[in-house]
């Protein structure tokens, strides 16, 4: 596959030769696409999700992780020396929570986004096996478990269902829906002979009896309250308790005894991902409030350990025993691995412990976000996250380890605002200072924040900071709300007092997906989704609303295309007129009253498309394969700027159009 569309010109070199008197004119030629340049891949990291300790190749104890790409890769890490043992691609898949190894030394990764079940045995040195997608249309296999048989079960979605694998005869068996509304099985585990599973979007914990199918729901953890909108994130099970973590991080852990059948303990602050085996004493570790602690499960005691985790993630990505034939480090000591592919370890001898890098394999991220500035080009990436700077014209980028990026703004005064997931965050980044985020990548002590928190909107229900735009100095946010929830919010925030409004339901039920402004006026483009596809929306149609800044109010709300459920950008053309995008449709409003004076269908699919203005024209993505061109021209038509693959558009002033594909990142010259 080409990677840039090479400028075509062609010329007409050889006159017709006629009887005819005089010589012909020549019509001029059509000039060709533009110049699409690559400028390389701006934005790569770690980023481990699920994770086990089991046997390596050599038969001792290692560190297995998923790392996210395309695709997505399982490593094997040597405890202890952070050394690669294993990296073995798994074509297909982009990244997994799954992770678990079977009797006979077998590891097993259910993935994401193919929902397919892989398996490394052995001897198989970097090769894994794809066994396939276990259940037709389920996109997603969240979690897997093994049990003493190495029978490998493992959690859905869309379906919320249940599934076992015979790794002897290769059949599959589907349990179906484990309880019923739950489109998502986000944890499963086994023990004593039965299945165990917990449910997002509501807690629920479900026992499933692998020979009959029997299903029972075991009862709400007292305390917890009501279960809608909170996730069993987290299930694991030894010595005969279920312990069950619930929501992201932290969240409480609860202990179920399984013989009693009773919950029996609750602590508070858990980050997860999992607890670790028993120990010699039966003692479990795993993090709370931000320590490496020791649980004994009888006495139902905590013991710090020192091991201290800063920043915004604090969890495991596996976590387990080893002998790590060190000094310092006698006997077994608890292993694992964070999400950006450090190893810690911790000896309950001599209470030794230390942080250490990996050689984990840093993979691209793929571009959610882009930006053009006055000297550079902004990339935020994608669930791994991350902010690269890129220099617009030979490609030299510098990456800063940061959160998922939704939205990227310059502004006037040369700041770039930092729309981040999840809690819908708002951060200021200056780009003449040194990069020091406490939460992700803290420079030297004594730096100051860079960027800084300006706005956290997880009080006001939201996690996605979905779009931005400056109006009068201030910075608007559109959001998506968080969760099982419907009703993004319009948020201004005023750099100067460092005071926010934040305006819920604007557009009832409705998500904030674009934003524009024009003389104290903003202008967005709403969703009819909510947090999660779990929520059936209450609208049927995206909208543009009008609001006004100074008057905190709205001017005027429309439905622009009908049955269009989302309308996904929105942008001032050169002409005056308000333009919107709304996947195959492309069209202009005039800005007073919000009427449609324009309308074209240029798509075929329903993808949601992307458009970006200045003064040259409006620039419209379309299929996410075609830009078109409107300018400035009265009822001028649409014209195909470029065929290309992409997934976002940017503009940098009148020069240039920004393109972004997976990870790649174009400049388009606009020159002509």
């Amino acid at each position: 596959m080409r990677s840039a569309r090479s400028l075509i010109a062609v010329a007409l070199t050889a006159l017709l030769v006629t009887p005819l008197t005089g010589a012909q004119a020549v019509p001029p030629a059509r000039p060709g696409p533009p110049a699409v340049v690559p400028l390389g891949m701006p934005l790569a990291d770690v980023l481990l999700i699920g994770g086990t300790v089991a046997p390596g190749p050599n038969g001792k104890p290692a560190l297995w992780n998923v790392s996210t790409g395309k695709p997505a890769y399982l490593n094997a890490v040597d405890p202890a020396t952070g050394a690669s043992l294993v990296s073995a691609a798994l074509p297909g898949a982009d990244g997994s929570y799954a992770v678990a190894a079977a009797p006979d030394g077998s590891i097993y990764v259910g993935t994401y986004n193919n929902g397919h079940l892989y398996r490394w045995r052995p001897g198989a040195g970097n090769v894994a096996e794809d066994l396939g997608q276990p259940i037709p249309g389920q996109g997603i296999t969240w979690d897997v478990t093994v049990d003493d048989q190495g029978n490998v079960y493992g959690g859905t979605y869309p379906g919320g269902r249940v599934f076992r694998y015979d790794p002897v005869t290769k059949a599959v068996r589907d349990y179906g829906q484990v309880k019923p509304g739950q489109p998502y099985v986000k944890s499963i585990v086994y023990a004593g002979g039965k299945i165990y599973t917990g449910s997002l979007p509501d807690a629920h914990v479900m026992e499933l009896d692998p020979v009959t199918g029997a299903i029972t729901e075991l009862p709400t953890p007292p305390g917890l309250g009501d279960v809608t909108g909170k996730t069993i994130y987290d299930l694991n099970a030894y010595d005969g308790r279920l312990y069950a973590r619930i929501n992201t991080f932290p969240g409480p852990l609860f202990v179920y005894d399984l013989t009693t059948r009773a919950w029996v303990d609750e602590i508070p602050s858990a980050h997860g991902l999992d607890v670790s085996p028993p120990g010699d004493a039966g003692e479990i570790y795993f993090f709370q409030q931000s320590e490496l602690k020791r649980y004994d499960p009888v006495a139902k005691t905590l013991t710090g350990t020192g091991l201290t985790l800063t920043g915004r993630v604090q969890n495991t990505r596996s976590i387990g025993w080893a002998e790590l034939d060190l000094p310092d480090y006698p006997g077994k000591s608890i292993v694992g691995t964070l999400w950006r592919g450090e190893m810690f370890r911790y000896n309950p001898q001599t209470q030794k412990f230390a942080i250490l890098p990996t050689e984990v394999r840093r993979e691209p991220i793929e571009i959610l976000s882009v930006a053009g500035g006055k000297s550079s080009i902004y990339a935020g990436g994608f669930l791994n996250g991350g902010l690269g700077v890129v220099n617009p014209t030979t490609g030299a980028s510098v990456f800063n380890r940061f959160s998922q990026i939704e939205a990227l703004l310059e502004t006037s005064d040369g700041k770039v605002w930092v729309g981040a997931y999840p809690d819908a965050r708002l951060y200021s980044y200056d780009p003449d200072k040194p990069w020091s985020s406490p939460e992700y990548a803290p420079g030297p002590p004594g730096t100051p924040d860079n960027p800084k928190l300006a706005v956290n909107l997880k009080p006001h229900l939201q996690t996605r900071a979905r779009a931005l735009v400056e109006v009068d100095g201030k910075i608007a946010i559109g959001t998506v709300p968080d969760g099982d929830r419907l009703g993004g919010a319009l948020a201004i925030h005023d750099p100067k007092t460092g005071t926010t409004q934040v305006f819920r339901n604007v557009v009832q039920d409705e998500s904030v997906f674009g934003l524009t402004a024009r003389k104290g006026i903003v202008y967005g483009g709403t969703s009819i989704v909510g947090g999660l596809a779990t929520t059936p929306p209450t609208r049927t149609e995206g909208a543009i609303f009008a609001w006004d800044v100074a008057g905190s109010r709205k001017l005027w709300e429309t439905a622009p295309v009908p049955g269009a459920a989302t309308v996904s950008a929105v942008a001032f053309g050169p002409d005056g007129l308000l333009w919107g995008v709304a996947g195959k449709t492309v069209f202009a409003l005039e800005p007073k009253h919000g009427k449609v004076v324009r309308s074209y269908v240029l798509g075929t699919t329903s993808s949601s498309g992307d458009l970006v203005a200045n003064s040259k024209g409006v620039y419209v993505s379309i299929d996410l394969t075609k830009v078109f061109r409107i300018d400035h021209r009265p009822n001028h038509a649409p014209t195909l700027l470029l065929q290309q693959p992409h997934r976002r558009l940017g503009v940098r002033g009148d020069c240039q159009l920004l393109l972004t594909s997976g990870a790649s990142l174009f400049r388009v010259d606009l020159n002509r």
